[in-house]
Formats: structure tokens, C-alpha cells, sequence
């Protein structure tokens, strides 16, 4: 059976009373081609490959978590690595599908992200996004995120990164430095 995540009340306000609340899993063997559809459709270049994802789903170094959201089969996909040695995880790829969109389901799936990577014994979470995806970028920021740097010419058209970042711990862990 597939682990379900879900979030604390507190930190996940509920959907509008016209969508139904997704519902987030660890992805299974079985969503391969779903999560490459989705990658394809969601993004215009720098897709994972069939072969990335395979290898992330078999992977200790990485979850996948997928939100389904009523009939829509898919409705978003995380892709979250951990590295060996390292107390900063990473957010990979997001990626909502077209007709979810503005329903909260990346904000959901980030929130959970959020949650494995405290489980895993993360301090921080990291991501990159393109310097023009505003909407990315507001969802990012709204989540509690600060921008740390820039990589320019990241993505494959030659577009800029920019890299965020958000600490895992409590406010008093930070501020006792514990």
C-alpha cells in the first residue's frame, strides 16, 4: 500500500470548499508514465527523462510525491532528493497539472516535501526556479522561502535561477542555534 502524507492543521490551510483536498502519496513504479506526462506538459525544456525518474523511484536518495485531486489522476508531482553527508534537502522538480492549477495542490505537495525532509533529519529544504516564473516565485516566497543566490544561464534556453532556500527548524532551534 502506497504512503498517504498529510499535513498538519496548522500549517496547511483547507482547499476552497469547491475543490476537493489532494490527497499526496509516495509515488509507486506503477505512475511512471503519468509523472513523465506531467513533467512534458508542465515544463518547455529541462524535462526529467523517463530514465531520471525511473531511477528516482528506486532511489534511497530521493521521494517522489504525487498529489491526486478528485477525477484528475495526477494532479502534481515533487520530486525531493537528500544527499549523503548533508542536512539540506532538495526540492528537484514541481510540477501541477495544467487544469489543477490555483487549487493549492503545489502549495500542498511542498508542505508535505517539508515534512518528509524533517523526517529524514533535514535542517533546510533548497530549490532553483527560473527568474521568470513569478507565479513559482510568489508560491515560493508565500511558503517562507528566501531567495540565497543566483545561477545564471541554469536552464537549458539559457535562462537564470534563482536559488531559495527555507530553514526546517523552529524558530527557537534558529535562534538558540540548536
Amino acid at each position: 500500500m502506497a504512503t498517504l502524507f498529510s499535513c498538519p492543521p496548522f500549517v496547511y490551510s483547507a482547499p476552497m470548499p469547491e475543490f476537493p483536498a489532494p490527497v499526496v502519496r509516495q509515488a509507486a513504479p506503477a505512475d511512471l508514465d503519468a509523472l513523465v506526462h506531467l513533467e512534458q506538459a508542465s515544463f518547455p525544456g529541462d524535462h526529467l527523462s523517463r530514465r531520471q525518474y525511473r531511477h528516482h523511484l528506486g532511489s534511497a536518495s530521493a521521494r517522489i510525491l504525487v498529489a491526486e485531486c478528485g477525477t484528475q489522476d495526477l494532479a502534481g508531482a515533487l520530486v525531493l532528493l537528500f544527499r549523503r553527508g548533508t542536512r539540506v534537502a532538495r526540492v528537484y522538480s514541481l510540477a501541477t497539472a495544467a487544469a489543477m492549477r490555483g487549487r493549492g495542490i503545489a502549495s500542498h505537495l511542498l508542505t508535505v516535501a517539508e515534512t518528509v525532509a524533517r523526517e529524514h533529519g533535514c535542517r533546510a529544504l533548497r530549490l532553483e526556479v527560473r527568474s521568470d516564473n513569478a507565479a513559482a516565485i510568489a508560491l515560493y516566497r508565500r511558503a517562507g522561502y528566501r531567495p540565497i543566490g543566483t545561477r545564471a544561464n541554469y536552464y537549458e534556453d539559457g535562462a537564470d535561477a534563482w536559488r531559495f532556500e527555507k530553514s526546517l527548524q523552529p524558530a527557537i532551534a534558529r535562534a538558540t542555534g540548536k
